[in-house]
């Protein structure tokens, strides 16, 4: 694993080893939760790598090694299209890393960002996986002013009091005590700057009406104990977008990713087998991630 940075944006880089398997051309980009950063894929990156895939975790703008966005990108992050300035982040992050499309991987709010690109950006999109996701919290006023309404939580008691009332929700019964630390580490470190863009962006989103739009194949992975989004959320979201594949990560809760990589990175991987060849023109492009 490497670090890198785009702009203000900084990467986790998982390269696939030059003697396993032959490296594909198309990355896979993971995007994490509200609560989360780059690590948390610190588990799954390797195994994706391992088995040949470019894979690329981002720090979201204001979390983990990622600068607090400036005046000219918070605005349009807490604006009145927060979606769709996540949108052309992930965009340009995908521009600026020389790869027209991406197979592209969300937990939580980091897939409802992956949902609104495979919807309003749907030809930077191989495929989608969603992980303990949601249609966002615009699904009803009372779940969009709650949303808002953690920013003052935050601001008020600060970001370890923070986590600690939230991070041992994220957890199946019996989580590993030093994956329980990890999420409540990551949790602990958020930043008002990035926090609030996210909370916006999931107050405005409800992706519901235009699941049935996406056309790209995609994955929908759901703890079995997820007391957060919920099973019954990601049942609904792979019901309503077109031969989406479903799968209960067991033994895990919202953070399926962190208690169960191994089980999360084969799941992922067996779909990623299933796709279509890349095509020939992708097969000859350089890689340009270093």
């Amino acid at each position: 694993m490497s670090r890198a940075e785009v702009g203000d944006i900084a990467l986790e880089l998982f390269e696939p080893d030059e003697t396993g398997e032959p490296a594909r051309t198309v990355p896979v980009v993971l995007l994490h939760g509200i609560g989360g950063s780059a690590d948390t894929f610190a588990g799954v990156g390797p195994l994706l790598a391992a088995a040949g895939w470019r894979t690329v975790a981002w720090d979201a703008p204001g979390y983990g090694a990622s600068a607090d966005p400036g005046p000219e990108v918070a605005g349009p992050l807490t604006g009145p299209d927060s979606p769709g300035a996540y949108v052309e982040l992930v965009a340009g992050l995908l521009e600026r890393l020389d790869a027209p499309h991406a197979h592209l991987v969300g937990v939580s709010w980091g897939g409802v960002i992956c949902t609104q690109v495979a919807v309003r950006r749907p030809e930077v999109v191989a495929s989608l996986t969603l992980i303990d996701s949601t249609r966002g919290s615009a699904t009803t006023p009372e779940k969009a002013a709650a949303m808002r309404g953690r920013v003052a939580e935050l601001q008020a008691v600060g970001a370890e009091q923070f986590a600690a009332g939230r991070a041992p929700r994220l957890l199946a019964d019996g989580a590993d005590l030093t994956v329980a630390r990890e999420v409540a580490r990551q949790m602990s470190s958020v930043r008002l700057a990035g926090y609030a863009g996210a909370a916006e962006m999931m107050a405005q989103s409800d992706t519901g009406p235009v699941l049935s739009s996406i056309t790209a194949p995609t994955l929908v992975l759901v703890g079995d104990q997820d007391l957060v989004t919920g099973v019954e959320e990601s049942r609904l979201l792979a019901d309503a977008i077109r031969q989406a594949q479903f799968g209960l990560v067991r033994n895990a809760g919202h953070a399926a990713v962190q208690e169960q990589p191994v089980e999360v990175a084969d799941a992922l991987l067996r779909f990623l087998a299933g796709l279509p060849e890349e095509a020939p023109s992708d097969r000859t492009r350089q890689e340009s991630i270093r």
